[in-house]
């Protein structure tokens, strides 16, 4: 018995340690919402993360990244008053383990999905985490994609509130 749920663990966990992946992956449109980036592994076989750069998307009002003991950021901006274009975190995170990158954002209020390119630079390389799906094949299978948050809108949410 401990065997075949051993065996479906490991398969419910995979997708989410291959690739780096928005938490939660929807967010009601307009609000300020905590999204992590979850990174599985490092971009080679036993070596090290030492940078995640999260761009945000146009339309995020705001982003300002959680503090990570023993990580630093760095905010991006066009200028000074714009919103942030882009959070890097700074640190090491070791293959064998995982980690979360947060950032509070303020949700744009109208749209479908937010798409967060994410670069993952390690000591021996890069992965380069900003596949999203063509038009003309949405379910295809991608190698890198980027992380993504789909926006729900405020009256669908609202309504499943009230049932």
């Amino acid at each position: 018995m401990k065997a075949p749920l051993i065996a479906l663990l490991a398969l419910v966990a995979t997708p989410a340690a291959a690739h780096v992946v928005a938490v939660p992956d929807t967010a009601k449109a307009g609000s300020y919402s905590a999204i992590a980036f979850r990174v599985g592994h490092a971009c080679a076989a036993g070596d090290v993360t030492l940078k995640v750069r999260i761009e945000i998307p146009d339309g995020v009002a705001s982003a300002r990244p959680q503090v990570k003991p023993g990580w630093t950021y760095v905010i991006e901006r066009d200028d000074p008053k714009s919103p942030p274009t882009a959070i890097t975190f700074e640190g090491r995170l070791p293959d064998e383990a995982f980690d979360d990158f947060a950032v509070l954002m303020k949700l744009p209020a109208t749209g479908d999905k937010l798409v967060f390119p994410v670069t993952q630079t390690c000591e021996k390389g890069e992965s380069q985490w900003t596949e999203v799906p063509s038009p003309e094949a949405p379910d295809a299978k991608l190698n890198r994609p980027a992380p993504t948050v789909t926006l729900i809108p405020v009256d669908a949410a609202a309504a499943a509130h009230h049932h």
